[in-house]
């Protein structure tokens, strides 16, 4: 490698560092944080029997709402909370856009593993908290969600890996997150191939960083496993 090129790749590192730092990573998790929540009260709608004609209005809007999702592309829905909602009359900044996209797409998926996470737990569970005297939430909260956590921290942990890398996506919106700093600094000097290689590489390593954690918590959960 010549010595413009490697210094090129030396004064790339940072910049798309600190893009990552300052705005990949928050921006996916604040957005899996959201995207939890919503994900859980979908799930449970879903799975509470419904007693009432509200019940049911809201367990059909959770199905459309997650069918609507799951079957269009990331990158459409956020082109319609950043470009389509000014035409009528809700302007957001692309951090904000970028972030209800994001949390608006990981809620619908997570929602189901979170969903057949609930429901792979033997009805005996259910059974038992009832048995003991705990209300149905009771038995869901003490009995029932440890260990639907558990058995859902491993899809999970990969939806949130692949959150970090559909972060790419927000370039498009100009959040000024890694991959748009390797854009920024590849108009200047036009190493496409050395700064895209070395973003990949910048991705590469976030990626193993988060899967050795996945395997610190899933060790730990498994601790109260019987084997």
């Amino acid at each position: 490698m010549s010595p413009d090129r490697a210094q090129i790749v030396i004064s790339s590192f940072w910049p798309m560092l600190k893009g990552g730092i300052y705005y990949s990573i928050p921006l996916a998790l604040i957005s899996f944080a959201i995207g939890m929540a919503i994900a859980l009260t979908v799930a449970l709608i879903r799975i509470i029997p419904r007693a009432t004609w509200f019940h049911e209005i809201i367990y059909r809007l959770a199905r459309v709402y997650v069918s609507a999702i799951r079957g269009t592309p990331m990158l459409v829905q956020l082109f319609i909370i950043f470009y389509g909602l000014p035409s009528v009359g809700v302007k957001l900044d692309p951090f904000p856009s970028a972030i209800i996209a994001f949390s608006l797409n990981i809620g619908a998926y997570a929602s189901e593993t979170v969903r057949a996470s609930i429901l792979s737990i033997p009805k005996g569970q259910w059974e038992a908290g009832s048995t003991v005297g705990l209300t149905y939430l009771q038995t869901f909260r003490h009995v029932i969600l440890p260990q639907a956590l558990r058995v859902s921290v491993p899809p999970l942990s990969n939806t949130f890996i692949s959150l970090v890398k559909d972060t790419s996506l927000a370039s498009l919106v100009l959040v000024t997150e890694l991959f748009k700093q390797a854009q920024i600094i590849t108009a200047r000097n036009y190493e496409f191939m050395l700064v895209y290689t070395e973003a990949a590489i910048i991705y590469w390593g976030i990626c193993l960083f988060l899967t050795f954690i996945q395997g610190k918590l899933e060790t730990r959960l498994d601790r109260y496993v019987a084997k």
